[in-house]
């Protein structure tokens, strides 16, 4: 539940020195630049370098020509050893000859491709023992050869008044007659506009030349020629790529790692003939950078704590343990913490798996959720997958005591007899006293969920110096102490009948609480040490107070409420499951009934583990998130140009 320390560092030295010090700030993979601007008071004299990235450009071409060739780019074991120079020279050769090959092979596919269609559509007119070069070449009637819908066709008898309106069929399919119309020059408009009135297609090839089955034997020749060209230039392909793969990957590891280093330049500012180079790094990282900065004549630096440095917004570096760590990616939807901030994830994971558990208790559910979740992760690499994993078997562990297998009730009764020494199951979740346990149960854990909240909220606030909400906010000490001492004195009132809240009582714990609440404001600028602490207008301050506290005490109640849902879906898991049993029954038969209970189970775990999985992060979210934490900070995103092997 930490952040890890980041320290900034400043580094100023000569401009012949920049390359080398920019270098190893790339190849240490732990150095965010920053804006110098920003860290600096008198910035008049700073000079950006407005150097045109020159790698940015054929890296980009290196990349899109191996998407073209089809060739896969990995980073190579070793870097090339060349010139920048020999490299661009490299990059224009290895696209242009790239570009060469699959051009040609673009232009044979679209050849075959043709070829294909107008076999397509020849292959409609073979069997007809017709010279169609004789037809075309008719002085005085104009062929014209397509497909006409079967629907169609049989509309021609209505124009059998125009003797030239006449279709004529060499094939057909399921859909169209294939075959021919003609016309002459003085009824050529005429027929034409008929029979596209009627959805004539022409055909989208040439026209065919000699007989059809001469002229599809030739084009099938031709597209076998085209194919075995095709397959000539995939190996001419295949073999410039393994030819040049070692280079091209040695050259594209070194251009990654140039324009890494040019974009650490970016950020870096001339003064005079000096440069100002400003970053972040890890703090245990110091030595080894200020190490290596002190074999550099004329580098001087200063790092500073990011706790130091209150005008700047710090990354974020979250050190959590395995388990807990798969639980950031919750945390980063909702935003990182400030480098100042408690890092929420453990308090989501104890609470997130907890919560699941308890609303999603089935021991073969459970079980199955957690298969589900090791293998999204394991084959997909979905981090959803790895959260599942702990929450199934928490709902296993929750199953067990409900005493509930893929919803069968009893199957676990003679266990828990044996172990608990009870008459029946340890929870029969359907009973009514059960039920009122499970309400009170779900309220209880809203009201300790909240309260740690509130002290988690206590301790950040403290860690930020925000006084204001660490001791007066409704979040902070005053809210905590007002908030117990209602659920307390409510509790010992109305279900242990022990009155405890007479005059002294309401007067030091309820009173006094909200009498600070709602004077947060001036009583948070007096503690900060603010000379203006005093509102503009008392007047104004006061109804505006009023309102906010009168919200405040509302919303303690609707957020302890809201954590009835968590019993709540311990019932409707039951009910629903009951249902399944009910409609199996009904069904009979061993094979109608194993299958509902199949069927039903998996409806059942789909919809309530999506149902549950969306209500816990709500509660996390808006009921837990809201009291404590902020989750505006930015992530820590190293510059890597040495990449991982």
């Amino acid at each position: 539940m930490s952040v890890k320390t980041v320290k900034s560092i400043s580094i100023i030295g000569m401009m012949s020195d920049l390359d080398e010090v920019i270098q190893f700030c790339g190849d240490s993979c732990s150095f965010q630049p920053d804006d110098a601007m920003s860290f600096y008071s008198d910035t008049k004299n700073f000079v950006p370098l407005n150097d045109k990235n020159p790698y940015a450009q054929p890296i980009t071409q290196l990349k899109n020509a191996c998407e073209l060739g089809g060739f896969p780019l990995s980073y190579a074991q070793e870097p090339s050893s060349q010139s920048s120079d020999a490299l661009l020279a490299y990059v224009n050769q290895f696209v242009d000859r790239t570009e060469e090959i699959v051009s040609r092979k673009l232009l044979l596919e679209q050849s075959i491709d043709e070829c294909q269609r107008a076999i397509e559509q020849v292959e409609h007119f073979t069997g007809c023992d017709i010279d169609f070069t004789e037809i075309n070449n008719c002085q005085y009637i104009t062929p014209n050869f397509g497909r006409l819908p079967k629907e169609s066709y049989e509309k021609l008898s209505a124009y059998s008044s125009n003797h030239y309106a006449i279709f004529f069929p060499f094939s057909n399919d399921d859909t169209h007659y294939w075959g021919a119309y003609f016309t002459i020059p003085e009824q050529k408009n005429e027929i034409d506009r008929i029979f596209s009135s009627l959805f004539f297609e022409r055909l989208e090839v040439p026209p065919i030349a000699g007989k059809p089955d001469d002229y599809m034997k030739s084009l099938q020749t031709k597209q076998q020629a085209l194919r075995d060209e095709l397959t000539q230039e995939q190996e001419k392909l295949s073999a410039f790529w393994e030819k040049e793969k070692q280079q091209c990957l040695a050259t594209y590891t070194k251009l990654d790692e140039l324009n890494s280093y040019n974009e650490i330049k970016r950020y870096a500012y001339r003064y005079h003939k000096s440069f100002i180079l400003v970053g972040w790094i890890p703090a245990e990282k110091e030595k080894y950078f200020t190490k290596k900065l002190d074999t550099i004549k004329s580098i001087e630096y200063s790092v500073n704590d990011a706790k130091d440095l209150h005008n700047q917004k710090p990354p974020v570096i979250l050190k959590n343990p395995p388990f807990i760590r798969r639980y950031e990616f919750y945390v980063k939807m909702y935003g990182l913490p400030c480098h100042n901030e408690i890092d929420p994830t453990t308090f989501v994971a104890l609470t997130y798996t907890l919560f699941f558990g308890i609303m999603f208790g089935d021991v073969g559910q459970g079980f199955v959720v957690a298969l589900i979740g090791a293998i999204m992760y394991k084959f997909k690499k979905m981090e959803i997958g790895r959260i599942l994993v702990p929450c199934g078997i928490m709902g296993m562990i929750f199953g067990f005591l409900y005493g509930s297998v893929f919803g069968f009730e009893d199957l676990l009764t003679p266990v828990h007899q044996a172990l608990f020494g009870t008459k029946g199951k340890l929870i029969e979740v359907m009973e009514p006293e059960s039920i009122n346990i499970i309400i009170y149960g779900s309220v209880a854990i809203g009201i300790v969920t909240i309260a740690l909240a509130m002290i988690v909220n206590i301790v950040s606030s403290l860690k930020r110096r925000d006084y204001e909400s660490a001791f007066f906010g409704a979040n902070g000490l005053s809210g905590f102490v007002l908030y117990v001492s209602l659920v307390a004195g409510l509790v010992c009132q109305m279900l242990l009948g022990i009155k405890i809240m007479n005059i002294a009582y309401i007067l030091g714990l309820i009173v006094v609480p909200l009498i600070l609440m709602f004077l947060r404001e001036p009583l948070g600028r007096l503690c900060e040490g603010k000379k203006n602490w005093q509102p503009h207008s008392w007047g104004e301050y006061c109804v505006q107070s009023f309102f906010e506290l009168f919200e405040m005490c509302l919303s303690y109640v609707t957020n302890t409420m809201s954590f009835l849902r968590v019993g709540a879906y311990i019932l409707v898991h039951a009910g629903m499951m009951l249902v399944v049993f009910t409609l199996a029954q009904m069904v009979g038969g061993v094979v109608g009934y194993t299958l509902i209970v199949i069927i039903g189970n998996g409806i059942v775990m789909a919809l309530e583990a999506l149902l549950v999985a969306i209500q816990v992060l709500r509660l996390d979210y808006y009921e837990i998130f809201s009291r404590f934490y902020i989750g505006e900070g930015r992530p820590f995103t190293p510059v890597i140009a040495r990449k991982p092997q």
